[in-house]
């Protein structure tokens, strides 16, 4: 029987105020939630000695000054390793190995219409590129597609671009990503070859959201949406921009704090705080029929 490792609150918090102070992507933010983690310690607001609580006081304070969603203390059940991003890799590894890949729903409705479900993550491209190859091609045939993102929690923003590189015909510039680190600019583009068949630029297509969808999972949508490709069916996505780095701070609790932030070329803002707002608004329960009359409809045209 192993014995837990005993929690002592203040080495956490003066690793995760190191942590922002170094890398969070608003400096000017970053100060004034130190300064609150700051006082909070000396006040004795996180006392505790039970991590997963510790992580709820601590995640909350961090969001309190702009709500940034990707800002947290993130609790583990199970221990986790040391090494930098480890803690959230594995645990994608987990849920891509009971998902088909990310990929767990290919139907084909009425009228020749398909779905495609992407959950419960964008994989890492290197472990998702088949499985998302196989889905893809195979509606590729259908004469529209609904793309059912409800219960994705986001994932890897080159999974973004693999994904709309089989729903447009031109290579296209999606995002353009702002790193803190050198202050560097990165832009996203569609590929130019994929390696199944393409479902292309010009078929009825679809994206179902919820209040689940987030991060890369909302990236998908929003430049879809801001190029005109796809209708965006469903509830209001939740509104986190902002890609993020994982540390690892205790054997229970990793440190997630935002590096960069995105740019949509459209646009020239993002979906920070204000979530990617529908098309056609309805609940999430709702949203499936929803599509699937708009995309008969559609095709009667």
């Amino acid at each position: 029987m192993t014995t837990p490792t005993k929690l002592a609150p203040a080495p956490v918090i003066d690793e995760t105020i190191r942590l922002l102070t170094d890398h969070y992507v608003f400096p000017e933010t970053a100060e004034q939630v130190t300064g609150l983690l700051r006082r909070r310690l000396a006040e004795g607001a996180y006392d505790v000695d039970d991590a997963e609580q510790l992580a709820r006081l601590v995640t909350a304070d961090l969001q309190s000054v702009n709500n940034d969603r990707h800002l947290r203390l993130k609790h583990h059940t199970d221990p986790i390793r040391p090494k930098k991003g480890a803690a959230t890799l594995d645990a994608m590894r987990r849920e891509f190995d009971t998902s088909l890949g990310g990929a767990p729903r290919v139907q084909l409705l009425d009228g020749g219409v398909a779905v495609l479900e992407l959950a419960p993550m964008l994989f890492p491209l290197d472990w998702a590129a088949e499985p998302l190859t196989a889905a893809l091609t195979l509606t590729s045939r259908a004469q529209a597609l609904i793309l059912d993102l409800r219960a994705n929690r986001g994932g890897d923003p080159d999974t973004v671009a693999f994904v709309c590189s089989h729903l447009l015909d031109e290579r296209t510039h999606l995002n353009t990503m702002y790193w803190r680190e050198g202050e560097r600019r990165e832009q996203s583009w569609t590929q130019p070859h994929v390696p199944g068949a393409r479902f292309g630029g010009t078929k009825p297509l679809y994206v179902l959201t919820s209040d689940t969808t987030f991060s890369a999972a909302e990236e998908l949508a929003y430049d879809l949406q801001q190029l005109g490709r796809a209708t965006v069916v469903g509830e209001p996505t939740r509104g986190g921009a902002h890609p993020c780095n994982g540390w690892t701070l205790h054997p229970h609790l990793e440190a997630t704090i935002p590096v960069g932030r995105a740019v949509n070329p459209v646009s020239g803002t993002n979906w920070e705080g204000t979530g990617v707002r529908p098309d056609v608004p309805c609940t999430a329960t709702d949203a499936l029929d929803h599509a699937h009359a708009l995309a008969l409809t559609r095709l009667k045209e």
